[in-house]
């Protein structure tokens, strides 16, 4: 598969999960000491943001004791910050407390893929700090929802509506439709072919496609079983693909993608 000709810049947002039960990764990088090794082949890859999460989010995944995300994260965001890597740390994380740790040991982003809705101290945090917020939507789409693609807009403005009333900014606030949460693939695929529904809603937006169940339909005709592992060859692939639907989004006003690989990606955007 070739690379396409070179499209408008994006951020490129390296995803590092500390976590032994992520869908693709888990315990590859579960160690302080592995973290930092995988954050600097990340931003020597391209990655201009490192993502690290300490809670999976995969499909059928059950949460973690919050002592257990803060010892698993906190280590991990503190070392990179010790590194002076030339990137922004995020932290991935439903937790106001995890947040404000991650915030104190040098984390710049929060990404919280339940919009704020896990927890009701969270977006008084953002407001508070002033540290950049990825408000993601989350909740089910049924199955026959007339327009899908509103459905989604509709939930990610209410969640929106909701950080602007707790005095979040508007530009430290950026929007992620949620590709793989509540959706099907054919709503993810909808949602990828009508990217100006989120990116006319005057914030950033960023998605993250990688290695998602939607790919994976799509590559093989079939949907994998929740929280299968996905074979080595099979990763190979996946983020090749990942990296071609990267390039569709950075030609429709996507701020920036989350990626397990962001070599790849890079080299179709080139």
């Amino acid at each position: 598969m070739s690379a396409p000709a070179a499209g408008p810049a994006i951020v490129l947002m390296g995803i590092l999960n500390v976590t032994p039960d992520s869908f693709s990764d888990g315990g590859r990088w579960a160690t302080p000491e592995a973290a930092v090794a995988r954050g600097r082949t990340l931003a020597a890859h391209g990655a201009s943001i490192i993502d690290v999460g300490g809670e999976s989010s995969r499909p059928g995944a059950g949460r973690i004791d919050p002592d257990e995300e803060r010892a698993r994260v906190i280590p991990a965001i503190a070392g990179l910050a010790a590194a002076g890597l030339p990137v922004t740390l995020s932290v991935d994380t439903r937790r106001a407390a995890i947040a404000r740790a991650a915030i104190d040991a040098g984390a710049g982003l929060v990404n919280d893929v339940s919009g704020g809705l896990d927890d009701p101290a969270m977006l008084p945090l953002i407001a508070e700090t002033g540290v950049d917020y990825i408000c993601q939507r989350s909740q089910v789409v049924p199955a026959g929802t007339a327009d899908p693609v509103m459905a989604l807009r509709d939930e990610l403005l209410a969640r929106r509506d909701a950080c602007l009333a707790c005095g979040i900014a508007p530009e430290r606030l950026i929007l992620d439709p949620g590709l793989g949460f509540g959706t099907s693939a054919e709503q993810d695929w909808a949602a990828l072919a009508r990217l100006e529904a989120f990116t006319s809603l005057g914030h950033r937006v960023v998605i993250g496609p990688s290695r998602k169940r939607f790919i994976t339909w799509a590559l093989q005709g079939c949907d994998h079983t929740a929280g299968e592992t996905l074979p080595a060859a099979g990763q190979e692939r996946l983020d090749a693909a990942t990296a071609a639907v990267c390039a569709w989004a950075a030609r429709r006003g996507v701020w920036a993608v989350r990626v397990h690989e962001p070599a790849i990606t890079r080299a179709w955007l080139r």
